[in-house]
């Protein structure tokens, strides 16, 4: 996004996104049955249509318009376009049918345009899921949700379609290093915990000496722990124990556990199973590292989906990247050696947090601008043609942006598509699709 600085503080700000429609990761990334999360839609439709605010969507920067040309158009140009690399496990057989990505697998069920081709196939009794952040417990849950909770939400038609006949029955959601370490958030655990139709399996030795713990833990992870100790250990209340006896379908944490090898069914091309290694912990709490103890066992599964983290990738010749980080070198969200150049969200601290958190990072960064504009280390002084020149340049290469009342037209489109199936909306899943609406 740019920004341009007319007589005295008013700012006039242009957002430029690659896809034609708004919004990034709360349309692609948060799970459809987490409607509440995407209210945060609702705020940003106010400032998409204030009158200095423009949306320029169906542009690829980096490829359409450089960032050099950018700075050359506006005072201040902000890079936030987030973390779509993926942490490749880096194990023999990761490239066989059956094993997904994470960040591909959301995408597919969220509609990501890129991911529309995925079709996994679910035909199998196991699905592994390496990592045990909140978007692997996503990725579980949909994957054992009753179709009735799932028909509600935003998911895509062909995403549910395939969900309506899988056979996946168990879900194990395996972690390099024990119930301390675990990086779900306690919301995200008992959504697992409560899910209609399913029961938790956990091996109960994994819990030696957790309690102990307990007492220095900080109340998130305390009420974290003690939540997975209640899970594992105790004997569930009587509503609890008929559900887990008619439960259909089971989920549980594997902790010690790192993938060493996918291994192939019989014709060499599907998975078959994963081989895990068994790991002890070294040191305690945040800090404890997984070291191998030599051992290793193969869990049959016909499905793997590695949820291992995402990472940035750099979009432009001309802008700083730390490619052992991941990340747009800054100093609170100034990128180092670009006056004028700024970076937020993960793009700027690597992939970790929640989106509030994402939030009150862009609102630093935000905050560094003004910080400059204010002290006249960006100097605001001179005009600069902003939009009108990008507009132009974009013109001449025949790309045509995608503004905000266009995405009204997809927005609405959607919205009463999905009235139709008593879905809150039924997603347009091509670019392609998106474009002919947007200029119909």
């Amino acid at each position: 996004s740019g920004c341009k600085h007319k007589s005295g503080p008013q700012a006039i700000v242009d957002v430029y996104e690659r896809l034609p429609v708004p919004f990034g990761l709360v349309r692609f990334g948060v799970a459809p049955d987490h409607p509440e999360v995407k209210n945060v839609i609702n705020t940003f439709t106010q400032t998409a249509k204030h009158s200095r605010c423009s949306f320029y969507g169906n542009v690829n920067v980096g490829k359409d318009v450089s960032v050099a040309e950018l700075l050359r158009s506006y005072h201040a140009v902000v890079l936030s376009y987030g973390a779509e690399g993926n942490r490749s496990v880096g194990v023999p057989g990761e490239h066989l049918s059956g094993v997904y990505s994470a960040k591909d697998f959301v995408g597919w069920y969220n509609g990501l345009p890129s991911c529309r081709e995925l079709d996994p196939d679910l035909s199998c009794d196991t699905a592994v899921v390496l990592g045990q952040g909140n978007v692997a417990l996503d990725v579980a849950r949909i994957l054992l949700s009753p179709l009735d909770i799932l028909k509600k939400t935003d998911i895509t038609q062909p995403a549910l379609e395939a969900l309506a006949a899988s056979r996946v029955r168990s879900v194990l959601i395996v972690g390099r290093r024990g119930p301390l370490q675990v990086a779900c958030t306690i919301k995200e655990l008992r959504e697992m915990v409560t899910l209609p139709g399913t029961r938790p399996e956990m091996t109960p030795s994994d819990f030696e000496g957790v309690k102990d713990a307990l007492k220095d833990l900080p109340r998130p992870r305390k009420r974290l722990t003690e939540l997975m100790m209640k899970t594992a250990l105790e004997r569930p209340g009587e509503k609890e124990q008929e559900r887990w006896n008619s439960a259909s379908r089971v989920w549980g944490f594997r902790f010690f556990r790192s993938p060493v090898e996918v291994l192939p069914d019989a014709e060499g091309k599907k998975v078959a199973a994963v081989r895990l290694a068994v790991n002890r912990l070294e040191g305690s709490g945040e800090g404890a590292q997984a070291v191998r103890s030599g051992d290793v066992e193969d869990v049959p599964c016909g499905l793997v989906i590695s949820s291992i983290g995402y990472k940035s990738l750099p979009i432009d010749a001309g802008v700083p990247f730390d490619s052992r980080r991941a990340i747009v070198p800054n100093s609170m969200g100034r990128v180092q050696q670009v006056l004028g150049l700024y970076c937020s969200g993960w793009l700027k601290t690597g992939p970790t947090g929640v989106i509030a958190t994402t939030m009150n990072n862009s609102f630093d960064t935000a905050r560094s601008l003004m910080e400059d504009m204010d002290s006249g280390k960006l100097d605001v002084s001179a005009e600069k043609p902003g939009s009108l020149r990008i507009r132009a340049l974009l013109e001449e290469k025949g790309v045509e942006p995608v503004v905000f009342s266009d995405w009204e037209k997809i927005d609405s489109l959607e919205v009463r598509r999905g009235e139709a199936r008593g879905k809150p909306r039924e997603k347009l899943l091509s670019v392609e699709e998106m474009l002919a609406v947007a200029r119909s």
